[in-house]
C-alpha cells in the first residue's frame, strides 16, 4: 500500500510521459505506462473494500465453520466486492483511452502505420483551415467512446449494487 500512496503523489498523465520518454514512443510502451499507474487503484480499492467485508457478520460466521481465509476470500469476499471491480474497470479503461489519446498526440503513443485518434488529432491541427472535419471526426470518436464508457459504468453500477437492488 506504501508503493500505491507513493504513486499517487505523481499526477497520471505525467507518470505515463515520463516512463514513454524513458522506453521510447510505442503502443506497448504507452499502454505499460497507463497500465502500471491503474495497478494502485485497484489495489487500493480491491483492500478497502474488502477489508470492510471482512467486518461482516457472513463472514465471521464462514469463519466459525471451520473455513480458511483462502476459502472465504474466493467464496464471500471476492464476490461481493466483484461488481466494484467491474464499475471501477469501466471508469478507468475510458481515462485510459484518454490517457493515450494524449501520448498519442504528443507523439509518445502509439506509432504509424497503427491508427491512433490522438495522433489523429495531431496531424489534423496542420489542416485545421483546409479541412476542420479532419480533427472534428477523431474528437467526437473519443467523446462518445469515453461517454458510452461512463454510461456503461454507471449503468453496471446500478445493475450490480445489491444495495440498490433493494429498492426496486
Amino acid at each position: 500500500m506504501r508503493f500505491s500512496d507513493f504513486s499517487f503523489a505523481f499526477p497520471a498523465i505525467l507518470s505515463a510521459i515520463m516512463l514513454t520518454a524513458i522506453l521510447g514512443p510505442g503502443g506497448v510502451n504507452s499502454i505499460l505506462a497507463i497500465g502500471l499507474y491503474n495497478i494502485p487503484v485497484f489495489a487500493r480499492l480491491t483492500r478497502g473494500s474488502a477489508n470492510s467485508i471482512w467486518t461482516r457478520e457472513f463472514v465471521m460466521a464462514a469463519r466459525a465453520s471451520g473455513k480458511g481465509r483462502f476459502r472465504i476470500t474466493f467464496e464471500h469476499i471476492l464476490p461481493n466486492i466483484l461488481s466494484i471491480i467491474i464499475v471501477q474497470a469501466t471508469i478507468l479503461f475510458a481515462i485510459a483511452i484518454l490517457a493515450e489519446a494524449a501520448l498519442s498526440y504528443l507523439g509518445l503513443g502509439t506509432q504509424p502505420p497503427e491508427p491512433s485518434w490522438g495522433r489523429m488529432l495531431n496531424e489534423a491541427q496542420t489542416l485545421m483551415f483546409l479541412d476542420p472535419m479532419q480533427a472534428i471526426y477523431p474528437g467526437i470518436a473519443i467523446a462518445i467512446a469515453v461517454f458510452g464508457l461512463n454510461l456503461l459504468g454507471d449503468g453496471l453500477r446500478d445493475v450490480l449494487d445489491p444495495r440498490l437492488s433493494r429498492k426496486r
